[in-house]
């Protein structure tokens, strides 16, 4: 009898243990070549798992309407991806944790950036003149300068004359402001010095810092039990700074987040 009642106990923990434990496919949009998404990847892959007790496996996205289709089907649970990516596809998914890429600052600002020689020393001076964005859904890249030009009344889309940049690539920004392939740049507030080693010194100047923005987020699917959410979401706030998981994603640390937090990126996409 004890040995009958031993082999129950003992299956019933191998069926809770296996109900506990779950599959989930990590990804982001693929901005980067398929070798630096794994390498960024990865090692969050690795700790989540860890962390959790589940299995999470990264899954590498060809483009970015394979990984939104991906997502809505459900295929991908944890995405990491930009703020207005996120909010493409928060319908069936949720953000838990945003990026902190400054140490305590959850906020990203963008830079305006030109030449020295360009003339350009007001938002004004851009009107009519030939700027290179990272993309239309890059934060820093774009949407903060772009709300910060409408509270002077500019119109970036008709005002400016706009070009993306080779690969989404802010170091391409930099490099064509800095040969005068266009009359100015918008980047990222900490990607001031991407470029350095590719550009002659003091051949860029930055001439305005333009709207605090949220950071990159890390969404779930909705459908996942919030156990799960929670359980994901503790694990990514005790990522201190020098793990190995954020240090390929060169943040600083996660902190919470929630889908209102991105409304304001909402609200510049419309």
């Amino acid at each position: 009898m004890k040995t009958i009642a031993f082999c129950l106990l003992a299956l019933f923990s191998c069926v809770g243990s296996s109900a506990a434990t779950e599959k989930y496919l990590l990804s982001m949009p693929p901005l980067f070549s398929d070798e630096e998404m794994r390498a960024m990847l990865h090692p969050l892959a690795m700790r989540l798992g860890e962390e959790t007790g589940n299995n999470i496996e990264v899954l590498l996205s060809k483009n970015i309407d394979k990984y939104t289709a991906e997502v809505l089907h459900g295929n991908i649970v944890i995405g990491y991806e930009s703020p207005a990516v996120y909010v493409s596809i928060s319908n069936v998914h949720e953000a838990i944790a945003s990026t902190v890429v400054k140490q305590h600052d959850s906020l990203s600002k963008g830079l305006i950036i030109t030449r020295p020689e360009s003339g350009i020393s007001e938002l004004t001076d851009l009107q009519g003149k030939k700027i290179m964005i990272v993309s239309r859904t890059s934060t820093g890249g774009f949407l903060s300068q772009k709300i910060t030009l409408q509270e002077k009344n500019i119109d970036v889309e008709q005002d400016c004359q706009l070009h993306e940049a080779t690969d989404q690539r802010e170091e391409n920004v930099i490099i064509s402001v800095s040969i005068g392939d266009v009359d100015a740049g918008f980047i990222s507030e900490y990607a001031l010095h991407k470029a350095d080693q590719y550009i002659a010194p003091g051949s860029i100047t930055a001439v305005a810092t333009t709207a605090p923005l949220p950071n990159w987020v890390i969404s779930v699917s909705r459908t996942m039990p919030q156990v799960q959410k929670d359980d994901l979401r503790e694990a990514l706030l005790r990522l201190s700074s020098e793990d190995p998981a954020i240090k390929a994603l060169g943040i600083s640390a996660f902190t919470s987040a929630s889908d209102a937090d991105y409304d304001i990126i909402r609200d510049i996409i419309n």
